[in-house]
């Protein structure tokens, strides 16, 4: 039988993180947000190759540090612009959750103008987390006008 040339589950961008540390980084994702481990390839050392894990429906993929093949973490960079952005079911019991467990809440939870209660966290490894509960659909429209208001209030 012939493979799917997009196997099943991943018919989205799939974020793949380097991490120093990835069997931490693991842990961590278990016990901060719930993920669950799928697979891992470790080196006879311990480095992880590849590894993978789903946060509620949502695959992630992670490796330790290949240096050699220009494989490098947020903390070898200085930080990383770029952050993962999930939806949950109860933003306030997954940040709570999080931050038990050790990640810094760098945007306190609250409602935001788009209709979304969300949070932003900050992992021990240096990747950024937003993480969001829908509130209220709010229309591009609508939110245009909000974000019209708010930027407007914050520049007087």
């Amino acid at each position: 039988m012939a493979a799917k040339a997009i196997p099943e589950g991943y018919e989205r961008a799939t974020p793949y993180l380097c991490v120093q540390g990835a069997s931490d980084a693991i842990a961590f994702y278990v016990k901060a947000f719930g993920a669950v481990e799928t697979s891992r390839l470790a080196e006879p050392g311990g480095r992880i190759g590849h590894a993978e894990i789903k946060i509620g429906d949502a695959p992630l993929m992670l490796s330790d540090e290949y240096p050699e093949e220009g494989v490098q973490s947020p903390a070898t960079l200085g930080g990383s612009p770029v952050a993962i952005h999930l939806y949950v079911a109860d933003v306030d019991a997954l940040a709570a959750r999080a931050v038990a467990a050790g990640a810094k809440l760098t945007r306190p939870i609250e409602d935001q103008f788009y209709g979304d209660c969300s949070a932003i966290l900050l992992d021990p490894f240096g990747h950024r987390w937003f993480f969001a509960t829908r509130k209220e659909d709010v229309s591009v429209t609508e939110m245009q006008r909000r974000y019209g208001a708010l930027m407007a209030q914050e520049t007087k």
